[in-house]
Order: C-alpha cells, then structure tokens, then sequence
C-alpha cells in the first residue's frame, strides 16, 4: 500500500491559553500600545512531539503584507521541540499608523507537526491561530472600547440592523440581542465607521443589547438601548 500524507488546514480563533493542536498560545488577541517597542506573546509545546512554528502579519482585510509592514515577527519561523517553551515578538515596522484611532491587523501562528517514519499513516494536522493585532496609539491609552460603548449608535431597516461607532475604538461584540432573540454571536465594528447585521425578520424593535470582548479576551458589561 502506498504510503501518504494528509494536511489538513483549519483556520480557528483560540480562547486565552487555548490549545492549538498540542500548541498553547497565551492569548487571543494583543493590544500593542503605541508608546511601546514591542509586544510579545508566549507559546508552548506540552507535547513530546516537535513542531514548526511559522507566523506573519495580515492586514484588516486578510492580506499578507509585503512592503512596508507595519509590524515584524520574530521569530517568523523556527523549531519548538516537546515541553519548550518561547516568546513571539511584534515589533514595530516602518508604515505610520494613525495616531488618533486604532488600527487592526491580524496576527497569524501556524503550528505544523513534525513528519516521522513512526507516523508516516497517520493524520497530520497543521493548524493556523489568528489573532487580532490592534494598535492603539499613544494618544488614546488609558482608555479602552468598553467606556466608549454606550456611544453607539443603533439603527434597523427592513431586514438589517446597523450599528455606527462614532469612537476611535474597535467595538468587538460578544453577542448583539435585540428582545433577548440573538442577532449575532460576535462580529466586530472599526473606529468611525458601521457595519451591519441580519435580522431575523423586518420591523424589529424593541431593547438591544449587547456585550464586548475586551482587551484580555475577556466578556465586558452588558450594555442596552433602545431601538
């Protein structure tokens, strides 16, 4: 029988801490405050396997960026072997960001399983974590989304609900409900601009409300206004 390799390539969000096929990345997301050199974040392999870690910066869209970064990974790519340990730097790049809203990225970690003569048959599985990446400049530390939320503004037409963030700030939603009935669990609405969610049927009022993720990956207050 002739021997052979099956990758498989899965895109997923991680909780903090969360494992990552054998891999554990110590966050979800990373705030890079514009007054510091850089960021890190840790990795660890608790498997007795070896992996490769490769990791790069996307833009808000998704697009790998080739001149310019704004950012730099180090390092991009290297060995982890089982019980290691390591640190992931983001490090300034050349591109001005603006410096009087945020900015989104996305970090992205690619763990590929080692290939062996003991697990030749066998399914390897080569995972890639994406992670938000927000600048925030210096301009705006002290303050996050989850006091600028209330600044919101909410709108339904028809079939669609539209929110406005009027605020320097990413809003990312935990979940949007309006009447209690679920509109969307998670999605997320950039500084100075909207975006908009299907309803479930048109001519909805009511009360909405709402919860944020907040810097650390954790779930914010809940939040209400009226349609």
């Amino acid at each position: 029988m002739r021997h052979f390799h099956i990758f498989l390539f899965f895109i997923g969000m991680l909780s903090i801490s969360g494992a990552n096929a054998g891999v554990i990345i110590g966050g979800s997301r990373l705030i890079y405050e514009g007054n510091k050199k850089e960021k890190a974040i840790g990795i660890e392999n608790p498997d007795t396997s070896p992996y490769l870690i490769q990791s790069w910066i996307e833009d808000e869209q998704g697009n790998t960026i080739k001149d310019t970064p704004p950012f730099i990974v180090t390092p991009p790519l290297f060995r982890m072997d089982g019980g290691q340990k390591n640190l992931l730097r983001i490090i300034r790049g050349a591109r001005a960001l603006p410096q009087d809203k945020e900015s989104l990225y996305w970090l992205n970690i690619k763990s590929i399983p080692s290939s062996s003569e003991e697990n030749r048959n066998t399914l390897q599985i080569a995972v890639r974590a994406r992670l938000k990446l927000i600048y925030r400049p210096d301009a705006l530390s002290g303050e996050t989304a989850e006091k600028h939320t209330d600044e919101l503004v909410w709108k339904t037409e028809g079939t669609t609900l539209t929110v406005t963030n009027p605020s320097d700030y990413y809003m990312n939603f935990m979940f949007i409900k309006i009447n209690n009935n679920s509109i969307t669990e998670g999605g997320l609405v950039a500084p100075r601009l909207s975006a908009t969610f299907k309803l479930p049927a048109s001519n909805v009022a009511g009360n909405i409300s709402w919860k944020l993720i907040n810097d650390y990956g954790g779930i914010g207050e809940l939040h209400q206004a009226s349609l």
